[in-house]
């Protein structure tokens, strides 16, 4: 777990790095979340799920069910869950999905905050960030060190 954190600003464990309401602390991702929501939650799933789900298939996802239901939030309270199990910050599952239903966006920049402090850099999705941390030739920000054997 330790290594996870190696380039991660520190912050108070079993906590988010950043306040719910400190959105403006990061204003590029806060305008684009205003304007585009399902750009910052496609990065977002596109980190949390490690590759498996591309930031655009999450983001266009994002937007049928928006468009289909009014109510994205439906499917994005479940990432915020996913990052409080991978990087241990207390909370529960209904507490997730109420901040994501009263105030989307300070949830979603919320999330891109804290992956963005545990040390990855978001413009690169998952493949980017693990790339980059084999080149830079150590473990860093809680990618997993790749070791040979199947790959799809």
């Amino acid at each position: 777990m330790e290594a996870q954190h190696l380039h991660a600003k520190p912050h108070a464990e079993g906590e988010w790095s950043t306040g719910f309401c400190d959105c403006f602390s990061d204003c590029k991702n806060c305008c684009i979340t205003c304007l585009c929501p399902c750009i910052t939650f496609g990065q977002v799933a596109d980190i949390v799920d490690r590759g498996t789900t591309s930031c655009g298939a999450a983001g266009a996802l994002y937007t049928l069910i928006a468009v289909i239901t009014g109510c994205g939030s439906i499917y994005s309270c479940f990432y915020r869950g996913k990052i409080r199990a991978q990087y241990n910050i207390r909370g529960d599952g209904c507490t997730d999905c109420l901040k994501h239903f009263c105030c989307e966006l300070c949830a979603l920049t919320q999330e891109y905050r804290e992956l963005k402090h545990r040390g990855f850099d978001m413009s690169l999705g998952w493949a980017g960030n693990v790339e980059r941390q084999q080149n830079q030739g150590g473990v860093a920000m809680g990618v997993p060190a790749f070791q040979g054997g199947m790959t799809r």
